[in-house]
């Protein structure tokens, strides 16, 4: 099930608020545009950030996620009627041959066990042409950035069209690495209601995100650093073979 962050409604709509600007999808673009795509698979695309993005540069995109909460914020977006939007996950798909297919923010560390996540790189390899492009993104477990997952590094407060400020924090709940829960808290300060989100995230180190990838079926052609995370991030390239 979804994290309650992207299916719960009064969450997905504050979502994009309190994110802030996505400076990570840029590299994205920038890997499409080189790569000459002119479709692509978005996975776990949430509120649809990236999907509408690429629509308006004139690419056929298709994007799935399994929280209808979030696909229902990204439809009514500027441009979301430019996207096919799917309820699932990359395992469930209709057919496909797209040029490329991706993964950003947190997607790919949200397959905790093996077996979902490799069942996820198989989904996709079969919604890629050969010689698709797959990129993502997954945090380097070596910097730990768990340890700053913490109140006060992470207050916020944000104020939302039509709802008013929202405070929002996020706590430790829980390292047994690989595994990390944490949790969010979101006050609304218009009707003094709270709300919490705990997500759990798997992370793998860049010899087992290379192991599974050959397992499923690509080979990977670059591991980038992600520029708005220098350092932290590890941003994999592989295409279908």
């Amino acid at each position: 099930m979804p994290d309650a962050l992207f299916a719960e409604p009064r969450l997905a709509e504050v979502y994009d608020a309190l994110d802030g600007p996505r400076d990570d999808l840029g590299l994205y673009v920038s890997l499409l545009t080189a790569a000459g795509a002119s479709s692509v698979l978005d996975v776990g695309c949430g509120t649809g950030s990236l999907a509408v993005l690429l629509a308006a540069r004139g690419l056929a995109v298709t994007a799935v996620d399994p929280a209808a909460a979030s696909l229902d914020v990204a439809r009514r977006k500027p441009g979301g009627e430019r996207v096919r939007w799917l309820p699932g996950d990359a395992t469930a798909l209709p057919p496909l041959a797209v040029d490329a297919a991706v993964m950003t923010g947190n997607v790919a560390q949200v397959f905790v066990t093996d077996d979902s996540w490799l069942a996820t790189l198989r989904g996709i390899r079969a919604a890629l042409r050969p010689g698709g492009l797959l990129a993502f993104e997954t945090r380097d477990p070596a910097r730990e950035a768990w340890r700053e997952w913490t109140r006060e590094r992470s207050l916020v407060t944000a104020g939302v069209p039509g709802t008013g400020a929202v405070t929002a924090w996020v706590d430790l709940v829980e390292v047994a690495l690989p595994i990390v829960t944490f949790r969010w808290t979101y006050e609304f300060a218009a009707d003094g209601a709270v709300l919490t989100s705990e997500s759990t995230l798997r992370f793998r180190s860049r010899a087992e995100v290379e192991a599974s990838l050959a397992a499923t079926g690509y080979a990977v052609a670059d591991v980038l650093d992600a520029p708005d995370r220098p350092g932290r991030e590890l941003v994999f390239v592989a295409t279908a073979v």
